[in-house]
């Protein structure tokens, strides 16, 4: 897919090989992206228009990867019987899935320490917000022990929603929850208006406008059809699988992510499905908020601790725990493959623990002083590398035909969701909101 978009992007454009966008003008400089003339393409563009309206369109411009993971469907037989459930199937995988989630939110810190970054960002992002970061160089500035800026709260977590409290214990309190969100008017969005005139500059005036827009480490998903709310799919058919929003963008990957990251994902997702996990209280939820922004501002600091049970724990004791489990899971995937993968993938991380330089986020520090570039140049050249890289490869004429086709028969079905529209975008809007 990356060889794909490589030949037929136009030319002097790359793809940014970093979390963090490069340098930036103002807000408006940062275009917003158009999904067409369709009603539902209308609500994506609109969506994001909000979005700059409350946020400002800086954040739009951050990139992560999203990991999708869903257990086996043979597993899930087995995990039930083992259990001595005699509830229904799908009763039993939400339930799995939910105590997947919530241990996720207490151990979910580990991925950007581990997989994080971004520890520097652009000058010209922070627009004047200095007075915690130290500087790089003339255009950049950073925090010497930060893994993922972009997980920090001049990225994702947005203190408009700190407020917001998302149940976890079940499906069905969570649906609720985001529901009452996307139905509670929120005073600061009441006064911006849903409209400018004849346009809309927000959906609705509430503090969510869609699901979507709630920011978590870990989201249950279900696959929607077109028109439908993610919280109506996930009401009436169950989770399908989770997506894991805390991966930085590896800008030492051409493609942004290697195998080992996902072999070590997989392993530590079915470790949080495995444990025991109970409800998260408030004081607990305090405790998960503490350790995802402490690990993304200060992760690689030395003899640093979390919060544990009320009590600090020493993080490096915390990560060498969850690996000692996870090293036995991953050699129940690797048994019978003839190869030690998931155990390499481990047994990486193990080796960085040790040495924290090996991590990404010292890595990126280190590759810039060496190069002796500001952030914004570093990355740039990387992004031209990976250019390089996939100019000096080639699709086969198979391939590069069945992907075009596919190109094109998108195109052609937006075309044909244009065309059925019969409603107006005002009637389209209530209609999906009365869903």
């Amino acid at each position: 897919l990356h060889q794909y978009l490589f030949e037929n992007i136009p030319e002097g454009e790359v793809l940014w090989s970093a979390s963090m966008p490069c340098a930036v003008g103002d807000d408006q400089s940062i275009p917003i992206a158009e999904y067409g003339q369709s009603n539902i393409g209308k609500m994506k563009h609109v969506y994001r228009v909000g979005l700059d309206y409350r946020y400002g369109r800086r954040m739009q411009a951050i990139a992560g990867v999203h990991f999708n993971y869903s257990v086996p469907l043979d597993l899930w037989a087995v995990l039930q019987e083992e259990e001595d459930d005699a509830g229904s199937l799908r009763e039993f995988i939400d339930e799995q899935y939910f105590g997947l989630i919530r241990n996720f939110r207490r151990t979910g810190w580990l991925v950007p320490f581990l997989f994080g970054n971004s520890p520097t960002v652009c000058k010209s992002f922070l627009g004047g917000r200095t007075t915690r970061f130290k500087e790089f160089d003339a255009g950049t500035h950073y925090l010497p022990y930060a893994t993922s800026l972009r997980m920090s709260d001049i990225g994702y977590k947005n203190k408009n929603q700190s407020a917001l409290r998302v149940s976890y214990d079940e499906l069905d309190s969570y649906v609720s929850s985001l529901l009452r969100a996307i139905q509670t008017p929120y005073p600061e969005y009441e006064a911006i208006g849903v409209k400018d005139g004849d346009d809309y500059v927000q959906l609705n005036t509430n503090v969510l406008q869609i699901e979507n827009e709630y920011y978590s480490f870990v989201r249950p998903k279900r696959t929607t059809n077109s028109g439908e709310k993610p919280s109506a799919a996930l009401r009436d058919r169950g989770v399908e699988y989770v997506e894991i929003r805390a991966l930085d963008v590896n800008a030492f990957s051409p493609i942004g992510i290697t195998i080992e990251q996902m072999h070590f994902l997989e392993a530590f997702l079915l470790f949080n499905l495995l444990e025991p996990s109970a409800a998260i209280s408030d004081a607990e939820q305090h405790e998960i908020e503490y350790n995802e922004l402490t690990v993304a501002l200060r992760g690689r600091q030395p003899g640093l601790a979390l919060q544990y049970k009320q009590s600090p724990k020493p993080l490096a004791e915390w990560v060498n725990e969850i690996l000692d489990s996870i090293e036995v899971i991953a050699a129940a995937l690797d048994e019978g493959t003839g190869a030690k993968q998931y155990a390499n993938a481990v047994a990486q991380q193990r080796a960085a623990l040790e040495d924290f330089s090996r991590l990404p986020s010292a890595s990126m520090l280190t590759g810039m002083q060496k190069a002796k570039m500001p952030f914004a140049k570093y990355a740039l050249a990387l992004s031209e590398d990976y250019q390089n890289y996939f100019a000096k490869n080639n699709l086969t004429d198979d391939r590069r035909a069945e992907l075009s086709r596919v190109a094109s028969q998108s195109i052609e079905e937006q075309r044909a969701v244009e065309a059925a529209d019969d409603l107006t975008f005002d009637e389209f809007l209530a209609a999906y909101f009365a869903n």
